[in-house]
């Protein structure tokens, strides 16, 4: 919210991800911006995926500069969240005139 608040609406993703990374800095949380993710298919790798931000080694955080977010904003994130399996994620827009944002759950969770 301190972010969307001090620069507003307007910037490109990549601003909003500088100005998150302080914020996550100055609050003392253990991040890894652009995290790189292995994609598998059938215990086979066929890609990557670099989530935004990883925080705390179980929070993916996705950003988005749009807008509005869509519906197939929030399931890409569900997405990430099954493949990577991971219990919860963050959607985040900063594009809107207000700032926009979904806490994600993946009810297939595995611990």
């Amino acid at each position: 919210m301190e972010v969307h608040s001090t620069l507003g609406n307007g910037f490109q993703e990549v601003i909003y991800q500088r100005a998150l990374e302080i914020e996550l800095k100055e609050a003392g949380l253990h991040y890894v911006r652009e995290f790189d993710m292995p994609v598998m298919y059938k215990k086979k790798q066929i890609g990557n995926r670099r989530v935004d931000f990883l925080i705390e080694d179980k929070i993916s955080c996705e950003l988005k500069a749009v807008i509005e977010l869509e519906k197939v904003h929030l399931a890409q994130a569900i997405n990430y969240l099954e493949a990577y399996n991971l219990e919860i994620g963050l959607l985040l827009n900063f594009g809107n005139t207000r700032l926009q944002f979904h806490r994600l759950v993946n009810n297939k969770f595995k611990l």
